[in-house]
């Protein structure tokens, strides 16, 4: 069955998910308790949720439904109001629950008053409308790969727009596990700085994955000023790509695949991480890990040489590529071919020696490459725009040691970011940078803006989400 968090496939051939998530074939009937979603243990433990103190009051026996945001209560003398309901559901913080399901909801006898199992979570969603596809409107499709379609689309619960992202389902195949993983990890994932996952829908023919829309992703962003984006900016985007990494490997989930296309970006300016669908819990049992993972011009040289026993260092040297291409404007490493991407690290960062990268003479696969000896050349030379700070913090990302690797927690700490203020560290989880007073989106030079013949920017591209 699907461990939560963990991204194992299960071991049920076709499993079907509710809206929350859930294997159905898992939980369908089951009564545990739902596991918080924002535990900061391992993504499997489950926590029992505390009753909240009854209030009682004078004069309240008499079950009854008031208007959003007012006190409801039943013959128990227990109150509920909108809040208290939206946050036992987790609901969408723009989502009005119906006075209906107020009212029946909440009474001497009401069933969100004891714990809240799985199954009358789904049951709770389903009355509310969520996992049925008729509550979301496609408006347009915004891109389409081998599994997946994506649409932006309209809900009807909220009115906000959201995206849809469509997965063919084959008979004999049943659900991709790259699906599996992102829908399990993804409902364990509550940050500001990581793409929502509002609503699963499951039919026989398509699992419908529903996202928060964002307008544009980084990729998009730095085409749309030819490549040339302000260095303000530059450290924002890098910020909270750090903070969100930081999230994760907290709780010991692995990107793996971290390339500017899979980093959704807002009119705001908040970044988020998307398409988890090569993510990995690094608590799942297992000896090693797959090295066919990361997109090829983000993927360290350790992975490239072999390594399958890693940890949170996959991620970083990505943040170090992507840091250096959004001051650049260029990919640091496009190679076309395994060796082709050595030659290239090889050539800028110098040829590691032992002392740089322990027991490297040693790897059969290095010993395998043919390349010549090359001398580190100054980054200074390549990366022009960045101070001194930012040249040392791209410096610590791109170490060939992955024991000495710039971590995301250390990086946010840098100096780098002093100027953004010393609060910006100390935020919830769930609030966004922009939160700050002093933060905030600086114009992008127009003069920079890439021409287009209606004068809108240029389409969003979606590859992240297929």
């Amino acid at each position: 069955m699907v461990e939560q968090g963990s991204g194992v496939v299960p071991e049920y051939p076709y499993p079907r998910y509710g809206s929350d998530g859930e294997s159905e074939v898992q939980s369908g009937g089951s009564e545990e308790i739902v596991s918080s979603p924002t535990s900061v243990t391992t993504p499997t433990e489950n926590v029992v949720v505390r009753r909240r103190p009854r209030t009682l009051r004078t004069g309240d026996g008499a079950a009854g439904g008031g208007g959003a945001g007012s006190g409801v209560h039943g013959n128990s003398g227990r109150r509920w109001n909108v809040q208290d309901i939206s946050k036992r559901l987790s609901l969408p913080a723009e989502f009005n629950v119906p006075e209906s399901f107020i009212a029946k909801h909440t009474g001497p006898e009401s069933p969100l008053d004891g714990p809240l199992t799985r199954k009358l979570r789904r049951t709770s969603l389903s009355e509310l409308g969520f996992g049925k596809l008729e509550t979301y409107v496609k408006l347009e499709k915004l891109g389409e790969g081998t599994y997946a379609t994506v649409y932006k689309g309209k809900s009807r619960l909220t009115e906000g727009i959201v995206a849809l992202k469509e997965i063919r389902l084959e008979h004999d195949e049943g659900a991709p596990c790259t699906a599996i993983r992102e829908v399990s990890l993804l409902r364990e994932l509550k940050h500001a700085n990581i793409v929502t996952l509002h609503d699963i829908i499951h039919s026989d023919k398509s699992l419908v994955l529903v996202f928060e829309y964002l307008e544009s992703d980084l990729k998009s962003y730095m085409e749309r000023y030819n490549n040339f984006v302000n260095l303000r900016n530059i450290r924002l985007f890098l910020f909270q790509l750090l903070r969100g990494l930081n999230y994760c490997h907290k709780r010991r989930v692995l990107h793996r695949d971290l390339k500017p296309q899979n980093l959704l970006i807002s009119d705001r300016g908040e970044l988020k991480l998307a398409d988890f669908g090569l993510a990995r819990a690094k608590s799942v049992p297992t000896k090693t890990f797959s090295n066919e993972v990361v997109t090829l011009w983000y993927r360290p040289p350790d992975i490239l040489l072999g390594a399958t026993d890693y940890t949170t260092h996959i991620d970083m040297w990505g943040v170090g590529c992507i840091f250096f291409e959004m001051v650049t404007g260029r990919p640091m490493f496009p190679g076309s071919t395994t060796e082709d991407e050595m030659h290239l690290i090889f050539k800028m960062l110098g040829t590691p020696t032992e002392s740089e990268w322990p027991d490297i003479i040693e790897n059969e696969e290095f010993k395998n490459l043919s390349l010549p000896f090359f001398e580190p050349q100054p980054l200074i030379n390549q990366v022009p725009r960045l101070d001194l700070d930012g040249l040392d913090l791209l410096t610590r990302f791109l170490c060939y040691n992955v024991r000495q690797r710039e971590t995301a927690e250390t990086g946010m700490r840098h100096a780098y970011f002093r100027s953004l203020g010393p609060a910006i560290v100390r935020l919830d989880d769930t609030v966004s940078i922009f939160s700050l007073p002093n933060v905030q989106l600086e114009r992008e030079n127009t003069l920079h803006q890439m021409p287009t013949s209606n004068g809108h920017s240029k389409p969003r591209r979606q590859s992240m989400m297929l």
